[in-house]
């Protein structure tokens, strides 16, 4: 046959490993089907013949051969005079193939073709990737920077597929240069056009789940299972752990001899402070254990009948004032996370308050919530607590404006005044 190279010119996609030979095959045909369409109005009678391999295409025509001036459809009849010029001895009735090249579609609807045929191709690379990336969702996954934006890192894995790291996914102390390697979990993956979006996270708490599974050999083999994560990413994290060999102690063997195992995880996420608890399925212990270091004198849970916000319901804690700090953090870090972890509202109670001080949120009809949350933060949950402290370091170690921290203790001093 006279050869056009055509499909030898497609070495874009030709030896294309991600797709298989029947797959090529297929997707030729279907293209150049498409273009028998166009060009004959159907493409019923045509046999399509390709060998991927080699580059060779052949198409032909089947036609029935009828009487001169009797066809009614060119593409499907062909009159017996135009037949004997392909073999001289046709008669009526009987089918003759003959061969279609492709020059003859023209040479715009070759190009056609062409353009064709590539978006095939890369439609299917793009479903397969998505397929691909879909099933690792969740999962551990390393690619190398490419480019760095303003709003994301641009990754690219060993196969030179794209993933975007948005800084929203970023811990804040990542810095990243061109040609590093970066660790997170496939967050998401969506067909955005035809073209997969892949989205990694550094953030979430199942990063810190893949890490603890990579590093610790306990986890990974199911003999310790991570039963709660609660994140606050480059910052804190905590993790309840269980273990169902009473042989085998959870938060030793994840922390390791002087942190031996977790230093590696500490430093992947920017020297994020991870606390290791023991999980149990006794609340009050476990509410207890949560908001470690502080050592809590008792808890008293009150059940929500229905959920609010995803917490299950509200716990007054009971703590010595040296205590209080601890339990709340710095700028409430440690009751953040411990009401992550929980699932509950947590209020903490200075034990043996004093009979003339009065707790901050008697006065929430004076003071909006919000503000009363940001002194509690900060470990003031008392009127006098509040006094004693300057305006000058309230306006340092909280978001409050001196006008609102003046107008506050205002309040307060009027009430023990009366």
């Amino acid at each position: 046959m006279e050869n056009i190279d055509l499909i030898e010119s497609f070495s874009d996609f030709k030896d294309n490993k991600s797709i298989d030979r029947v797959t090529l095959m297929s997707i030729l045909e279907e293209v150049f089907r498409t273009a028998l369409k166009r060009k004959f109005g159907s493409d019923d009678n045509f046999d399509i013949i390709i060998n991927p391999d080699k580059g060779d295409l052949e198409i032909w025509r089947n036609r029935v051969v009828v009487a001169d001036g009797f066809s009614e459809d060119d593409n499907e009849e062909i009159e017996l005079t135009e037949a004997r010029k392909i073999e001289p001895d046709f008669e009526i009735g009987e089918d003759v193939s003959e061969e279609v090249k492709l020059i003859d579609l023209g040479r715009r609807a070759i190009l056609a073709l062409r353009q064709n045929l590539i978006s095939k191709i890369h439609e299917h690379d793009s479903t397969n990737i998505f397929k691909q990336f879909k099933e690792l969702e969740g999962e551990l996954y390393s690619a190398e920077v490419h480019h760095i934006r303003h709003n994301a890192v641009i990754l690219l894995d060993d196969e030179g597929n794209e993933i975007v790291l948005p800084k929203s996914e970023q811990i804040r102390s990542d810095f990243f240069r061109k040609g590093d390697a970066v660790r997170g979990v496939i967050k998401s993956v969506e067909l955005r056009g035809n073209k997969p979006a892949i989205i990694m996270s550094r953030t979430s708490p199942e990063f810190l789940v893949k890490l603890f599974e990579q590093e610790i050999p306990e986890v990974f083999d199911g003999l310790i299972t991570i039963e709660g994560v609660a994140r606050i990413p480059g910052d804190k994290a905590k993790v309840a752990v269980d273990s169902y060999d009473d042989r085998i102690d959870p938060v030793g063997a994840c922390v390791g001899v002087k942190g031996s195992r977790i230093h590696g995880i500490v430093r992947e996420l920017g020297n994020e402070n991870i606390d290791v608890i023991n999980y149990t399925k006794n609340e009050q212990l476990y509410i207890s254990r949560a908001l470690s270091p502080a050592k809590v004198t008792s808890v008293e849970i009150k059940m929500y009948e229905e959920e609010k916000d995803g917490k299950k319901g509200r716990v007054s804690v009971l703590l010595k004032p040296e205590e209080v700090s601890k339990a709340i953090g710095r700028s409430g870090v440690n009751i953040r996370l411990a009401s992550q972890l929980t699932g509950y509202e947590i209020d903490v109670q200075r034990e043996g308050l004093e009979e003339e001080d009065v707790e901050l949120t008697e006065f929430s009809d004076e003071i909006e919530a919000w503000v009363i949350a940001e002194f509690k933060k900060i470990g003031l949950d008392t009127a006098k607590s509040v006094l004693d402290k300057d305006v000058t370091e309230l306006v340092k170690r909280t978001d409050l404006e001196e006008e609102t921290i003046m107008d506050v203790q205002r309040i307060l001093r009027e009430e023990f005044e009366d």
